[in-house]
C-alpha cells in the first residue's frame, strides 16, 4: 500500500522533491518488477491555490464574532482601521512567504523555512508543538463551530445538546480525514466548491450593506472614533484577533511541491487571495455597522445571524448553513496543508518514518493525514479548547516572525540563492518586528496564558534531544519510532 519517500540528498543540502523509488509490478502478473516513482503529484493549479488560501482563511470568525476587535479598540472607526491594517500586514507576511516558496521549493511551510535558516532544533520545536497541540486543538475548535451551525436549523426553538454537537463534529472531522486520504484532486475540488459558497455568503452580507449605505443609513459611522479609548493592553489583543482572522495565507507554502509552476503560481495565488479577503473582510464589517450599532454588535452571539434577521427575514435561516460550509472548508484546507508539514518533517528524520510514506495508488501522504485523527478526537472530547488555543496563539506568531526574520538572514547567508520573486527588505523587517512585538506585548498583557504556552513550547527542546540526538536508544525504542 505504501512506498517510503526515500529522498536522497543533493549537494546543496536540499532534497529532491517528494520522490520515492520502488519496484512495482502489475498484480498477479508474471512480469518482472519495473522501476517506478511514487510521488505527490503536481495537482495544485493557480485556481486551486487561491481556493486553498481563501477557503482556509475564511472560517467562522467573520460571520460570528468580529466583536473581539471592537471590544478591544473601543470604537467603530478604530475597529475598521485595525481590520484594514491587519489585512495589509497579512499581505506583507504573505509576500514574504511567496519569496520563500519560490526560492525554497520544498513543502512544509514554517518548518522547512526555519530548518533552512536556523537549523534542526527550532524546526523540530515548531513541528512538535504543531503536531501535539496546535493543529489538533485548532481543528477541533473550527470543527465544533461546524457541528454547532450545521445543527442550528434543526434546533431553532431550543438549545443544541452538547453531545449532539460533538458527535456531528466527530463525523465531520472523520469525513475530512477520509477525503484527504483518498484523493488530492477531490479534496481540491471540494475546497474550490466551498470557497465559492464562502464568497457568496460574504456577498450576501456586503450587497445589502451597500444598499443600506445608498439609502443613507450612516448613523453608526458618525463620530466613528468616539467611544472608549483603546488601551495599551487592548490594542495587542485587537491585533491578535485581527491577525488570527486573516491567518491561513501561509498554507499554500505547505504544499509547494504539489503546485504547478510554483515560481509564478505561488505569488499570484497569494496576492489575489489576500486582496480578495482583505476587501471582503473590511466591507463585511462596514455592512454590519449599517444595520447594527456598536453596542448591539458587542451583545450579539453571531453577528451575521443578527444582521440577516434584520434585513432578510426568513432567508436568515440559510446563514447557519453558510457558516457550517465555511467551517468545513477551513477544516479541509488546514488538514490538506498541515499534513504536508508532517510528511516533510518525517522525511527529514524529525518524525516517525511512517509519516513520510505515500499511498501507491492514491498518491496521498495517508499516514501524515490520519495521524491527526486520534489527536483531534482527544482534544474534541477533553477540556477547554479555547483556553488551550489562548495558551498557544503566541507560539504561532513567534514562529511566523522567526520565519520572516529567517528570510532576512538568508539574504545575507545565501545571497546567491535564486529568488524568482523578491520583496523589498522593509516588508519582512516590518512584518517580523510586528509579530515579535505582538508576542512581547502578549507576555505583558496576559502573562499567565502566554507563560503556559511558552512552557509547552519549550518541551520540544528535551524532546529533540531524546528522540533525535540520542543515538544509543534501546532496540524497542527505535522500533517504536520506526527507525
Amino acid at each position: 500500500m505504501f512506498r517510503k519517500a526515500a529522498v536522497p540528498r543533493v549537494s546543496n543540502g536540499s532534497y529532491l522533491q517528494g520522490q520515492a523509488n520502488g519496484k512495482l509490478s502489475p498484480m498477479d502478473s508474471g512480469q518482472p518488477a519495473q522501476e517506478a516513482k511514487v510521488v505527490l503529484k503536481k495537482k495544485v493549479t493557480l485556481l486551486r491555490g487561491i481556493s486553498i488560501i481563501i477557503g482556509t482563511i475564511i472560517g467562522a470568525g467573520i460571520f460570528i464574532s468580529p466583536k473581539g476587535i471592537l471590544k478591544n479598540t473601543g470604537s467603530v472607526g478604530m475597529s475598521l482601521t485595525v481590520w484594514t491594517v491587519c489585512g495589509i500586514l497579512s499581505l506583507f507576511g504573505a509576500l514574504c512567504y511567496a519569496e520563500l516558496g519560490t526560492c525554497i521549493k520544498k513543502s512544509g511551510g514554517h518548518y522547512t523555512y526555519i530548518l533552512e535558516a536556523f537549523g534542526p532544533l527550532p524546526a523540530f520545536v515548531r513541528v512538535w508543538v504543531e503536531l501535539l497541540i496546535i493543529r489538533p486543538a485548532a481543528t477541533a475548535v473550527i470543527s465544533l463551530a461546524f457541528g454547532r451551525y450545521i445543527l442550528e436549523p434543526f434546533f431553532m426553538q431550543c438549545e443544541i445538546p452538547e453531545l449532539a454537537i460533538k458527535l456531528i463534529t466527530a463525523v465531520g472531522i472523520t469525513l475530512v480525514m477520509v477525503l484527504n486520504s483518498t484523493s488530492v484532486s477531490w479534496s481540491a475540488r471540494i475546497q474550490m466548491f466551498l470557497t465559492f459558497w464562502k464568497l457568496v455568503a460574504i456577498l450576501i452580507i456586503i450587497v445589502p450593506g451597500v444598499i443600506q449605505l445608498i439609502k443613507g443609513e450612516t448613523q453608526h459611522f458618525k463620530n466613528a472614533f468616539a467611544g472608549n479609548d483603546a488601551s495599551v493592553m487592548g490594542l495587542p489583543l485587537a491585533f491578535y484577533s485581527g491577525m488570527y482572522a486573516y491567518s491561513g495565507w501561509f498554507y499554500l507554502n505547505f504544499v509547494t511541491e504539489e503546485v504547478e509552476n510554483p515560481e509564478k503560481n505561488i505569488p499570484l495565488a497569494i496576492c489575489i487571495s489576500m486582496i480578495i479577503v482583505t476587501v471582503g473582510y473590511v466591507l463585511t464589517n462596514v455592512a454590519y455597522f449599517t444595520t447594527i450599532s456598536a453596542g448591539e454588535l458587542l451583545l450579539s452571539k453571531a453577528v451575521a445571524v443578527t444582521f440577516a434577521e434584520r434585513l432578510m427575514g426568513n432567508f436568515s435561516l440559510a446563514v447557519p448553513v453558510f457558516v457550517a460550509l465555511s467551517c468545513f472548508g477551513s477544516m479541509n484546507g488546514g488538514i490538506f496543508a498541515v499534513s504536508r508539514m508532517f510528511f516533510v518533517a518525517s522525511r527529514e528524520g524529525h518524525l516517525p518514518e511512517i509519516l513520510s510514506m505515500i499511498h501507491v495508488r492514491k498518491h496521498t501522504p495517508l499516514p501524515a493525514v490520519i495521524v491527526l485523527h486520534p489527536l483531534t478526537m482527544i482534544m474534541l472530547f477533553s477540556g477547554d479548547l479555547y483556553s488551550l488555543l489562548n495558551f498557544l496563539s503566541f507560539a504561532r506568531w513567534l514562529f511566523i516572525g522567526l520565519v520572516v526574520a529567517g528570510l532576512i538572514y538568508l539574504r545575507y547567508k545565501r545571497p546567491d540563492m535564486p529568488r524568482p520573486f523578491k520583496v523589498p527588505l522593509f516588508i519582512p523587517a516590518l512584518f517580523s518586528f510586528t509579530c515579535l512585538f505582538m508576542v512581547a506585548l502578549s507576555l505583558y498583557s496576559d502573562p499567565v496564558n502566554t507563560g503556559i504556552g511558552f512552557a509547552i513550547t519549550l518541551t520540544g527542546i528535551p524532546a529533540y534531544y531524546l528522540f533525535i540526538v540520542w543515538d544509543n536508544k534501546p532496540k524497542w525504542f527505535r522500533k517504536l519510532l520506526g527507525k
